[in-house]
């Protein structure tokens, strides 16, 4: 089977797994509102589910792991890239990775990253309120550009044009009433 075959299949089988495997709790998670229901493996000699008693909730196993192949890999199939200002961009392939913005990352460096991304085809999975902001920019340049680029000559003409027409065509026929 090819490679690109071969990874989308293991895509669904991990999917499909993941879906079945349940979710690990700490023993008596359940029962006390001061234990989180994180895992913790059971440590006691008389524990049931370190003995893996039935009714008891599962323990982690490495039966349930997904395979090696797509283990750390995004659900799209792409390889995740952790970036943190605009030259990370540049180790980022778009046909076999995407890039997720660190955290620490602040809105105008975010923004940048997110302008640069764009023009190199990259797919950034958490741009958060960068993309608002950015598409505001874009919206107030374009509200801008008009009217730097186009002179106020050129703005009068078609408006004074459509105008003239019509009062033509209203005197024709006021013409045609009086005969």
């Amino acid at each position: 089977m090819s490679g690109a075959g071969e990874r989308k299949r293991l895509m669904k089988l991990k999917k499909r797994m993941s879906q079945k495997r349940p979710k690990f709790v700490q023993f008596e998670s359940w029962r006390f509102v001061r234990v989180k229901d994180h895992w913790r493996q059971p440590k006691g000699v008389d524990n049931h589910m370190r003995q893996n008693k039935r009714g008891w909730p599962k323990s982690v196993n490495v039966g349930y792991g997904s395979p090696k192949a797509v283990r750390d890999l995004h659900p799209s199939g792409m390889e995740e890239v952790a970036v943190y200002n605009v030259g990370d961009l540049t180790i980022v392939d778009p046909e076999m990775q995407v890039a997720r913005i660190g955290g620490s990352v602040g809105l105008r460096k975010r923004t940048n990253i997110l302008r640069e991304a764009e023009t190199r085809g990259i797919r950034i999975l958490n741009p958060g309120k960068a993309r608002e902001a950015l598409l505001k920019e874009l919206e107030e340049a374009e509200a801008e550009a008009p009217e730097d680029e186009v002179p106020e000559e050129a703005q009068e003409e078609p408006e004074a044009a459509p105008e003239d027409e019509p009062e033509d065509e209203a005197d024709e026929g006021e013409e045609d009433d009086q005969q």
